[in-house]
C-alpha cells in the first residue's frame, strides 16, 4: 500500500473515533441530565454531604488528646460504703391477702427474726464542676440501694488525693446528685450546650469503669431524647431524655463525664442497655442543660423546683417523631393561659426542635419555673408561635372525671384525705372500695380498702392523676399501694385491656 493511502486510512479512522466519542458523550450527558438535573447542579434532595468540602472528600482528622487532657483531672472516683447491719426478715411486700399457702410460709419465716446484712461497697464516677469542690454524679452512685444514701462516701482525684464527701442534694427523678469536698483550686470542667449536639458528633466518655483507673473512650452521638425507663426504679416521677452514644461505658462509669472534642461537659453518663450487664453497644447520658438546672436548684434550695407547662400526653402518640402531641390541658396551667388545646402538636421550644413527648419533658425540665419560653405548635395543619411562662404547679384537669375512672376499673375510687395521708406518711393516694368481682380491679384479687400509691413506679396522689396516668399506659401495669394497718407494700398486675 502506498504511503499516501496509509495516511488516508489513518485520518479516516481518527475522524471516526473522535466522532463516536462526541456522539457518546452527548447521548450520555443528556441521559444523566434527565435523571440528575437540567442545569448541571445536583437536586436539593440529593442524599450526599455537600458541605465546604467536595462530597466524598475525607473529613479532617479528630484529635482527642487535648479534650482528654482537660477532662481526666476533673473526673473523680467515688467510693461508697454501707456497714454490716441487722435487718428484719419481714418480706410482706408483694404478697396477696387471700390466706394462701404463700402467706403461711411468709409468716412462718418471719419468726426466725433479724439477720445480718454484710458490709457493702460500691464505686462510680463524678465530675468536678467548680474549683471549690462541687461534684455532680448519679443519685444511684451514692444510694444505699433503697431510698437513702450510703453511710460513707469518699472521692479520689486523678492525682490520688482522697477526700470525704458531703451530700448537698439529690434528685432521684433525674438520677442526679451533688457532692461537696473541701478543697481549693481544684480542676473542673466547663458546661457545654447539649441542645447543640448533632447526630454523628464525636464525644468522649471519661470515668472509672470496672474499678480501673481513669479511662477514656470515644464514640459518636447516635440518638437524642431517648427514654429507656430506668429512672422509674428509683423515682415515681422519672425524667428521661438521654443522649445515646456508642462510647464504651461499663459499671463504674456512672456519674462520669460525656465530653466534646473541645473539652466541654455535655452529659453525665448514667446507664447502659446490655443483657449481660456490661457494655453491649450503647450508653446513655443525662444532657448537661438538664444537669445544670438540677445542680443549681440542689445547691441553692436543697431540692428541685420543677417547671410545668400544664399539659399531658396523647397516650397513642408518645413517640410520634414529628412533635409532642397534647392529650389534655390543665385548666389553670401555663398552656391553658396561652390557648393551647388538646390535639395541638408542640414542635419547638425556644427554637429547639421537639420530636416526641420525651424530648418535650427533658427540654421543659431544663428551665426554671417563671421562665418565659417561645413555643411553636401545629394545629389543624397550620403553624403558630406563642410565648408561655412556666408554672410551679402542674394544674388540674377536668377531662377525666372520678366516676369515669372508677366505672372503667370496676370500683369506687376516692382521693385519700389529708389526715389519713399524714398518718400513713404519704403525700396522697386513692382509696379503693366496693370492687366488682368481674372487673379489671376485681380480677387482680385486690381487696376493699386498698390505697393505690403508684402505677408502674409513678406516684399518683388523687383520682385525677390516676386517670391521666392510666390513659397514657396500655397492656398490663403494676399497681402498688398499702392496706391501712398492714406492714409492707403490695403489688397487683392490672390489665388495661380488660373490659
Amino acid at each position: 500500500m502506498k504511503f499516501k493511502q496509509i495516511l488516508m486510512v489513518v485520518a479516516v479512522s481518527a475522524a471516526s473515533a473522535v466522532g463516536s466519542v462526541g456522539i457518546f458523550n452527548k447521548f450520555t450527558t443528556q441521559k444523566i441530565a434527565g435523571v440528575q438535573s437540567t442545569n448541571g447542579s445536583l437536586p436539593a434532595n440529593y442524599a450526599r454531604y455537600m458541605g465546604d468540602n467536595v462530597a466524598g472528600a475525607p473529613a479532617d482528622a479528630i484529635d482527642f488528646t487535648k479534650a482528654a487532657a482537660t477532662a481526666v483531672p476533673a473526673v473523680v472516683h467515688i467510693k461508697t460504703k454501707i456497714p454490716a447491719k441487722r435487718v428484719s426478715n419481714n418480706i410482706g411486700g408483694g404478697r396477696n391477702r387471700n390466706g394462701s399457702i404463700d402467706d403461711w410460709f411468709n409468716d412462718m419465716f418471719q419468726n426466725f427474726g433479724p439477720q445480718v446484712q454484710p458490709e457493702q461497697r460500691a464505686s462510680g464516677s463524678g465530675v468536678i464542676i467548680s474549683d471549690d469542690g462541687y461534684i455532680v454524679t448519679n443519685n444511684h452512685v451514692i444510694s444505699d440501694g433503697g431510698t437513702g444514701i450510703a453511710d460513707e462516701i469518699t472521692v479520689t482525684l486523678h492525682n490520688k488525693k482522697v477526700y470525704k464527701a458531703k451530700v448537698i442534694g439529690r434528685d432521684p427523678s433525674s438520677d442526679i446528685a451533688v457532692l461537696k469536698i473541701e478543697g481549693t483550686n481544684l480542676p473542673y470542667l466547663l458546661y457545654g450546650n447539649s441542645d447543640n449536639l448533632k447526630l454523628g458528633q464525636w464525644v468522649l466518655a471519661v470515668g472509672y469503669p470496672l474499678s480501673l483507673e481513669t479511662t477514656v473512650t470515644a464514640g459518636i452521638i447516635s440518638a437524642k431524647g431517648r427514654s429507656i425507663g430506668i429512672n422509674g426504679r428509683q423515682s415515681q416521677t422519672p425524667i428521661e431524655s438521654f443522649i445515646q452514644t456508642d462510647a464504651a461505658v461499663n459499671q463504674g462509669n456512672s456519674g462520669g463525664g460525656l465530653i466534646t472534642t473541645d473539652g466541654q461537659l455535655i452529659g453525665i453518663n448514667s446507664a447502659i442497655l446490655a443483657p449481660s450487664g456490661t457494655y453491649a453497644g450503647y450508653s446513655f447520658a443525662i444532657p448537661v442543660n438538664l444537669v445544670k438546672k438540677i445542680v443549681n436548684d440542689l445547691i441553692k434550695f436543697g431540692d428541685v423546683k420543677r417547671p410545668y407547662l400544664g399539659i399531658s400526653a396523647d397516650p397513642g402518640k408518645i413517640d410520634a417523631g414529628d412533635g409532642a402531641y397534647i392529650g389534655a390541658v390543665a385548666k389553670d396551667g401555663a398552656a391553658a393561659n396561652i390557648g393551647l388545646k388538646k390535639g395541638d402538636v408542640i414542635t419547638s421550644i425556644n427554637d429547639i426542635n421537639i420530636n416526641s413527648w420525651t424530648e418535650l419533658q427533658g427540654t421543659i425540665a431544663s428551665y426554671n419555673a417563671g421562665d418565659k419560653v417561645k413555643i411553636s405548635y401545629r394545629r389543624d395543619g397550620k403553624d403558630f408561635t406563642t410565648n408561655a411562662t412556666l408554672s410551679t404547679k402542674t394544674g388540674t384537669y377536668d377531662e377525666i372525671a372520678s366516676s369515669g375512672v372508677g366505672e372503667a376499673l370496676g370500683a369506687e375510687l376516692s382521693t385519700l384525705d389529708a389526715k389519713k395521708a399524714k398518718e400513713l406518711d404519704v403525700e396522697g393516694g386513692i382509696v379503693v372500695k366496693n370492687i366488682k368481682k368481674d372487673s379489671p380491679l376485681g380480677r387482680t384479687r385486690m381487696q376493699d380498702g386498698f390505697i393505690i400509691l403508684s402505677v408502674d413506679g409513678q406516684e399518683v396522689k388523687n383520682v385525677q392523676e390516676l386517670g391521666r396516668l392510666l390513659a397514657s399506659l396500655e397492656g398490663t401495669v403494676q399497681v402498688q399501694g398499702v392496706y391501712p394497718g398492714s406492714d409492707g407494700t403490695y403489688t397487683y398486675p392490672l390489665s388495661l385491656d380488660d373490659e
